[in-house]
């Protein structure tokens, strides 16, 4: 099962390449309430790091979006493809407005979705170096001497990404290549999901005649565009509050070390307010919008909301409720979800991080006075976080609804290295026994 895996991501990545070389791909984030689609384009010039050295190995580029659309999501619930042609309407739709935009057409997409119970795991190996130079083969031979966790039927593991590598006693390298030494460590974070999940974006994805040339985790991208440098240098949780889901991501030195997902978002908050004020979920999201909050004042009380209503009984239609009653609807959802985020954050060991900042993004984010309940239930050090500014991104894209869609094209631009990008001897995979998730992050930083 692992074989094949190796050799699927590998020739998602080789796609990735062509589609580099042909200069376009679409970045897909298919989320609960909308499907979001930029196409890019890239320049081909890869970018030289600070130090004049290229950047990883996975290639680095830069580019512009050249196209933008969103659609509301169809068939999707709590992040995962429920009705797959429904899906692959909304995905068309999405694409189709894009292209147009770009006047160009596009063959290769890379897609992000959230959901399908993501679980983390920490592995790590030794192993002695046989030249004492680390070369490409060398770094393959650790990575593949790592206890891969016997994590069950029907899962997949999406992404595979060495953290940290230590080379005899030297910890914290990025990359251990062209160094000298007696021995060779690796600590590696792997995230699995549903493998039902996988196979359905993947699925929709072909029926649209498109290829595949890469696939993530909503909530690594999200933090990828969300969080600053020195926040994923330092240590800081990305929470990503979608429609259907809110994801969780944490970040250290500059990886993502862990990521979970709850099964509530935005979506949950409009429909408790439709099923409190009596009204259909389309005006529900209205006044979530124009008048939500979680924070009361003693002016809400006062604060008349028009629920409207077009029955054309004249006393329904006119119903108001007031700020502070909204409020109340609202506050006890959101503080569901901040909950639910706490005890994750708790579970991942969080809290023994040097940095503990804490970044909102996502379009559920935006209620207001949500950053100072959630510094209440979170811990003290919360903002709220915009995808980062990219060449090109049309206004109606930089909110934090779009911090996904974004981190997609900056990993579409600069994929971390993972597993699979290194030859790996692969008749050596073995099912390994698998005694431990290692919290590594605890004991080494």
């Amino acid at each position: 099962m692992m074989t094949d895996l190796y050799q699927s991501q590998r020739a998602m990545r080789q796609m990735r390449r062509q589609a580099m070389q042909r200069g376009v791909v679409a970045i897909l984030d298919v989320g609960s309430s909308k499907i979001a689609c930029l196409v890019l384009r890239f320049d081909g010039t890869g970018r030289l790091s600070e130090d004049n050295s290229i950047g990883s190995m996975a290639g680095q580029t830069g580019f512009r979006v050249i196209g933008a659309a969103t659609t509301r999501s169809r068939g999707v619930q709590f992040g995962e493809v429920t009705a797959m042609q429904e899906t692959e309407r909304a995905i068309r739709t999405a694409l189709q407005a894009a292209q147009k935009m770009a006047d160009i057409r596009v063959d290769h997409v890379i897609a992000s979705f959230s959901g399908a119970n993501p679980r983390s795991y920490g592995l790590d190996a030794q192993v002695d170096l046989e030249g004492q130079l680390v070369t490409e083969a060398e770094v393959g031979r650790v990575l593949n001497a790592c206890d891969v966790p016997d994590y069950g039927e029907g899962r997949e593991v999406l992404h595979a990404q060495p953290v940290n590598f230590a080379l005899d006693n030297r910890s914290g390298l990025i990359d251990p290549r062209g160094q000298l030494g007696q021995s060779l460590a690796v600590d590696m974070h792997m995230l699995t999901v549903d493998a039902v999940a996988i196979q359905n974006i993947v699925r929709c994805i072909k029926r649209c005649d498109l290829e595949l040339a890469g696939i993530a985790n909503s909530a690594y991208v999200s933090g990828i565009s969300a969080l600053v440098e020195d926040e994923q240098e330092l240590g800081a949780a990305c929470i990503d509050m979608g429609g259907g889901t809110t994801s969780i991501s944490i970040f250290m030195k500059k990886h993502m070390i862990y990521a979970d997902c709850v099964r509530m978002g935005g979506d949950h908050v409009t429909s408790d307010i439709s099923m409190g004020l009596g009204v259909p979920a389309a005006v529900a999201e209205r006044i979530k919008t124009f008048n939500g909050g979680v924070h009361a004042t003693g002016a809400d009380d006062r604060d008349l909301i028009d629920i409207g209503g077009d029955t054309g009984d004249w006393e329904h239609d006119r119903r108001t409720v007031s700020r502070a009653e909204l409020i109340g609807i609202m506050r006890p959802r959101v503080e569901e979800i901040l909950e639910e985020v706490r005890t994750r954050l708790d579970a991942a060991g969080f809290d023994h991080l040097p940095s503990q900042q804490i970044v909102l993004t996502g379009g559920g984010s935006q209620i207001m006075g949500l950053d100072g309940l959630a510094s209440r239930i979170l811990g003290q050090r919360v903002r709220l976080g915009r995808p980062l500014r990219v060449h090109g991104l049309p206004q109606s894209a930089t909110g934090p609804g779009f911090s996904s869609a974004v981190g997609l094209s900056l990993f579409a631009a600069h994929p971390q290295d993972e597993w699979w990008d290194f030859e790996i001897p692969v008749d050596t995979y073995a099912a390994r026994p698998f005694k431990r998730a290692v919290r590594w992050f605890r004991d080494n930083w």
